[in-house]
């Protein structure tokens, strides 16, 4: 690094080291890391969007995790309040969960776009922008501490498996960490929104809600 700037590994061991000594609860500690995080040089090196980060209960048994923030989302500063948070609310509710008990956050915190004319057009992020935003996601992951982590989506999935899966094939699959934790993979609200057949789009949202009505029993969600 050159002249002052320190790194996200750095910043972050500063952070882990002053929650344990002032004894925080886990929400100071989220509170404290998305402070650092958006302090950070490498997190100023990325906007140009508003910065949406995780909503929920801290700690959580479970934790829903999703690609990006949408155009809805960036001008709300949070997660899934667009049209694929509404499909997101009404599986939750067919599953019986309360979005409330739940932890929702993205694997990026801004919303990554091109412009055309007055238009934002949203872009797919690469596996540049998943290690970018990874040491900070790692360290939400471990001050939420949930048991099971629903990846919503193939991005979501990369950032926490470290490898590309088929969200197709291994939806509803229980897939281990490096660390322990659980993660079922799941489709993305904003896939079922795009699928052209009523009869499929259907078909997979029903799909989704058995995914995390699955994944709140593992998790002991109550």
């Amino acid at each position: 690094m050159r002249g002052g700037q320190r790194s996200a590994s750095e910043q972050l061991a500063d952070t882990a080291r002053m929650s344990a000594h002032d004894n925080e609860t886990p929400a100071e500690a989220l509170f404290r890391l998305n402070a650092t995080m958006m302090a950070s040089d490498e997190f100023q090196s990325m906007t140009g969007a508003p910065t949406v980060l995780g909503t929920g209960s801290v700690p959580s048994p479970l934790m829903l995790l999703g690609e990006q923030p949408g155009e809805q989302e960036d001008a709300m500063g949070q997660p899934f309040v667009g049209p694929a948070g509404q499909v997101l609310d009404e599986a939750l509710m067919l599953a019986g969960i309360e979005r409330d008990q739940l932890y929702v956050t993205n694997t990026l915190k801004h919303y990554k776009f091109r412009r055309q004319g007055s238009a934002r057009l949203h872009l797919v992020p690469t596996l540049v922008d998943i290690t970018r935003y990874l040491p900070w996601l790692e360290q939400e992951i471990a001050i939420v501490s949930p048991v099971l982590i629903v990846a919503l989506g193939k991005v979501a999935a990369r950032a926490l498996l470290s490898k590309e899966i088929a969200v197709e094939q291994m939806r509803g699959q229980m897939l281990e960490r490096r660390d322990g934790r659980l993660v079922v993979p799941a489709y993305h609200p904003s896939y079922i929104l795009r699928t052209p057949d009523a009869a499929m789009k259907k078909t997979r949202f029903q799909r989704l809600v058995k995914d995390l009505a699955m994944a709140a029993r593992i998790a002991n969600l109550e």
